[in-house]
């Protein structure tokens, strides 16, 4: 094989392994690990636990979406909306997907281990997690639920890298980012309502029809920022968290107005442009009240 070749190997094998994991959408996760750091230390963390709760924080979301792919490839190949994805549609391999599966898992596990003995006895949770949710959407119509909660690891599991102890702030800003994922996903779900209910799988929009599902999801949302409002009382946050929470609250009010039940349309720039937003809003707002 030619230098070229290899080139052009190697380049389409990213594409790939990007396509499969979405490794863009990390950007709504990650900042949220670096937020419970940053407010457990008060002050910026030492980098070598900065390190490993971001190799945690890698290995996690690989993990997650690879799990998904395997465990509902059938699924995706039945809906019209995702059976071009590259499981189902054979660009990738089941087996090279689970080998990167049980490679991010090894990160995952390997990173708590270098962060605290609780970390690291609290991995297999973390991994039972990541499973689970691939499941729900078979069992329980309150899938959204165990993905918020999947996702309301990232801030928890970063405060406890820096403490070692579960504390009320901590809980909340996990709370806060359980309702805030669980809210868009009941949003997302709306564009497979029809095919959830013929081929018998859950969700809310499939349960209670796409308006009431909306009405849901702001309520959803309303109680992210209050949740996210109280954790910074307790931690007696001033006016650069005050000041985030009021933008995420636009950018909140924007993702809505984008979207409603008749019109999915715009869906692709409300789930990156908005989510993106508030993730990186809520990590300056973090990072200048331990700078300033």
């Amino acid at each position: 094989m030619s230098d070229e070749a290899r080139i052009t190997f190697l380049f389409a094998a990213w594409r790939r392994f990007v396509g499969l994991v979405r490794l863009e959408q990390t950007v709504f996760a990650l900042p949220f690990a670096w937020i419970g750091m940053l407010l457990a230390e008060g002050a910026l963390p030492d980098w070598r636990v900065a390190f490993w709760v971001t190799m945690a924080m890698v290995g996690a979301r690989t993990a997650g979406m690879a799990l998904n792919r395997l465990i509902d490839r059938e699924i995706d190949a039945r809906n019209p909306r995702t059976c071009q994805r590259d499981l189902p549609a054979g660009r990738v391999s089941v087996r090279g997907v689970r080998l990167l599966a049980a490679f991010s898992l090894g990160l995952l596990v390997l990173s708590a281990g270098f962060l605290n003995p609780l970390c690291l006895a609290l991995s297999p949770v973390a991994v039972g997690l990541l499973l689970l949710y691939s499941y729900l959407k078979r069992l329980t119509w309150a899938c959204h639920v165990g993905l918020g909660l999947v996702q309301a690891c990232a801030p928890i599991g970063g405060w406890l890298a820096v403490s070692g102890r579960f504390e009320l702030p901590a809980l909340l800003l996990g709370l806060g980012i359980l309702l805030w994922v669980g809210g868009f996903d009941i949003l997302y779900a709306c564009q497979d309502l029809e095919h959830d209910r013929a081929v018998g799988l859950h969700s809310l929009p499939a349960r209670l029809g796409a308006r009431r599902a909306f009405t849901v999801a702001r309520g959803f949302h309303a109680g992210s920022l209050g949740t996210l409002a109280m954790a910074g009382s307790l931690l007696g946050l001033g006016w650069p968290w005050a000041l985030s929470l009021g933008m995420v609250g636009v950018l909140l009010v924007w993702e809505h107005s984008l979207l409603s039940p008749e019109d999915l349309s715009r869906m692709q720039q409300a789930f990156f442009t908005c989510n993106a937003g508030i993730s990186l809003t809520l990590l300056a707002g973090a990072l200048l009240e331990v700078c300033c």
